[in-house]
């Protein structure tokens, strides 16, 4: 069973363009067998096997390596040429795309108008001099004064050296009895 994709056993994809001729490896097959490598490569090695054919006084030799030098040479011309027109291309086509955006970022500044900023402001209403505006206050805006509770006055320490005061040894709080109360001693 065949497999669908064999080659064609005709020629007539031979002339379509593979990638980049540049850089893809050919074999060559020359007088003095094959050469492999870039077109570059093998241009270079043709034109050594020219020299060396050229001092062995060998001049068939010397041009059938040139002739083979040459035809690589023209291929490599004919790509690089073609690789530069594309870039060109590229190049054209992304100049005029830049060119379109920024006629189409001025079209819409010049429907959008100015500058906001640039743009005048709407004046500021002074502040109503006597305070009254037509606000509604809320709870939280209300400034309200509580009113303050006096304090007591601070506790007097009982005396360091072991006085008539006696204290309860289950809370340490001082015995009622011997204690001034709290309205004797507001009343000082």
């Amino acid at each position: 069973m065949r497999s669908s994709k064999s080659r064609p056993r005709n020629k007539s994809n031979r002339n379509r363009s593979v990638g980049n001729i540049v850089n893809r490896v050919f074999d060559s097959s020359g007088p003095e067998g094959k050469v492999r490598g870039t077109p570059q490569q093998i241009i270079e090695k043709y034109n050594q096997l020219t020299r060396d054919a050229q001092l062995s006084n060998d001049r068939v030799a010397a041009e059938n390596f040139q002739q083979h030098a040459e035809h690589y040479l023209r291929m490599l011309g004919a790509a690089q040429k073609e690789q530069d027109a594309r870039r060109e291309q590229q190049e054209r086509e992304n100049r005029e795309r830049q060119a379109e955006r920024d006629r189409e970022r001025a079209k819409r500044e010049a429907s959008e108008g100015t500058d906001p900023a640039a743009a005048p402001q709407p004046d500021v209403a002074p502040a109503d001099p006597q305070g009254e505006s037509e606000l509604v206050e809320t709870p939280e805006t209300q400034k309200t004064e509580k009113p303050k509770r006096p304090r007591k006055p601070r506790a007097k320490k009982p005396p360091q050296g072991g006085g008539a005061q006696a204290t309860d040894d289950t809370n340490g709080e001082q015995n009622k009895a011997d204690t001034p109360s709290d309205d004797a001693k507001a009343a000082e």
